[in-house]
């Protein structure tokens, strides 16, 4: 693509918009009300917008390799926060997908340089649910059964912080994990029973009482 001609379809798009309503920038700019934070996978072929069929405004999105949430990540935990006690969602989406590379990444015996730390991440998640997924032949299965995990454990991640602790007690904030398969298209809801990991974890992590 000639960068340039991004630039002529930013122009294209902002007729299109005008032409459906002549006060879509005028309401884009008074601020933004999102109900849902997505914290999604940084692949080019994975936009949240579109696999939501949501509009700009309608969500509050992170991105990164692997749709990871770290402890240390002072860039996770800083969106988690200003979406959770500014924007006061009400949903936080762990989405991640089938043929991540990332995923791919972490599971090979490979020396990747400024990576290898992001990857230890998800190394860590193959560490602890190594059992089933060793036992798993075809390896495009065991790769995407490994997103699937992932983003359970984000998910855990989400939920030990204190900003979220405290959401979910007081105003019922939910907390989900999805997978977007690139092979049809589809939004899979992996149903992690978060209330479940909550009792689990409460004793541990529990900051708010």
């Amino acid at each position: 693509m000639d960068i340039k001609r991004a630039f002529e379809n930013n122009r294209e798009w902002i007729e299109k918009q005008l032409g459906t309503d002549s006060n879509y920038f005028d309401d884009l700019a008074k601020g933004q009300s999102p109900e849902i934070l997505y914290i999604g996978c940084a692949d080019s072929r994975v936009t949240a917008e579109e696999l939501m069929g949501i509009k700009p405004g309608e969500a509050f999105v992170h991105r990164n390799i692997a749709n990871m949430v770290p402890n240390t990540d002072l860039n996770a935990m800083s969106v988690i926060n200003y979406a959770v006690v500014h924007l006061k969602v009400k949903h936080i989406v762990v989405c991640g997908h089938t043929n991540c590379g990332g995923i791919k990444a972490a599971m090979q015996s490979m020396d990747l340089g400024i990576l290898n730390p992001w990857l230890r991440n998800i190394r860590d998640v193959y560490r602890l649910h190594r059992k089933e997924l060793d036992g798993i032949e075809d390896e495009l299965e065991q790769y995407d059964r490994l997103a699937e995990l992932n983003v359970q454990e984000q998910c855990i991640n989400v939920i030990k912080t204190a900003e979220v602790q405290k959401a979910v007690a007081e105003r019922g904030l939910t907390v989900h994990g999805w997978i977007f398969d690139l092979r049809t298209g589809k939004l899979i809801d992996l149903k992690i029973d978060i209330e479940k990991i909550m009792r689990d974890i409460v004793n541990i992590y529990r900051i708010h009482s």
